[in-house]
């Protein structure tokens, strides 16, 4: 039997990042640990030719409108075999004028963060892949997106941005920042971290990612 295979896209139509690249190998060296095939492509249409057969296919940093109508269809159609997605950082800022994606693929829309700083995230559900491995608070570096819309009541919050810890949280109290959810027939999980290239080489947030994926594309349950 042939390993299980993940696609990793990466198109940019908006702010590109610079971590992209340290996203892109750490996915790829977890691979190698952990017995996974992965397709990388910035290509709508070589997306569209992957993503039948892939386990899980995660939008990395995506920005801006990145799939063609033939994109769009084929992760409706991963989504709706069971296929998971994993949506890392700027997956959020992705596909405005498609609000399925927003709304039913990741969860919420991003609308706008604070300068680079560090922060501090309340762990809230330690019973998920992605999580597990964290205490109850999780110091890190990021951008701390704002949304659009609280999605808590949608998805299953895993995470949460504790705004007393940093300036220019917009969400007050409750500010989710990793969720996962099961719906449009898939599993998908976000997590808004991940902006710096230091993050990649982070053993908590390698596991993170990890667990992520492993529950998206049905490797592990939580």
């Amino acid at each position: 039997m042939s390993p299980p295979r993940i696609v990793v896209f990466t198109r940019t139509t908006g702010y590109r990042h610079d971590s992209i690249p340290d996203g892109v190998e750490a996915f790829c060296q977890l691979g190698a640990e952990h017995g996974f095939d992965l397709d990388h492509t910035e290509d709508p249409a070589e997306l569209a030719g992957a993503l039948p057969g892939a386990a899980a296919v995660v939008f990395l940093s995506t920005s801006g409108d990145v799939l063609t109508d033939d994109g769009r269809q084929a992760l409706t159609s991963h989504l709706a075999a069971g296929g998971g997605f994993v949506g890392v950082h700027a997956a959020a800022c992705t596909e405005y004028g498609w609000p399925w994606y927003g709304r039913d693929v990741v969860g919420a829309v991003f609308d706008g963060h604070p300068a680079l700083q560090p922060g501090t995230l309340t762990v809230e559900d330690r019973d998920h892949p992605a999580t597990a491995h964290l205490g109850e608070r999780w110091e890190f570096t990021d951008e701390w997106y704002n949304f659009t819309a609280n999605p808590r009541g949608r998805v299953r919050v895993l995470a949460a941005a504790d705004e007393s810890t940093y300036d220019g949280g917009r969400m007050g109290a409750d500010h989710p920042m990793v969720w996962c959810h099961e719906r449009a027939g898939g599993r998908s999980f976000y997590t808004a971290l991940g902006h710096t290239a230091e993050s990649y080489a982070d053993p908590d947030f390698r596991h993170h990612l990890l667990g992520g994926l492993r529950w998206a594309a049905r490797w592990q349950d939580g």
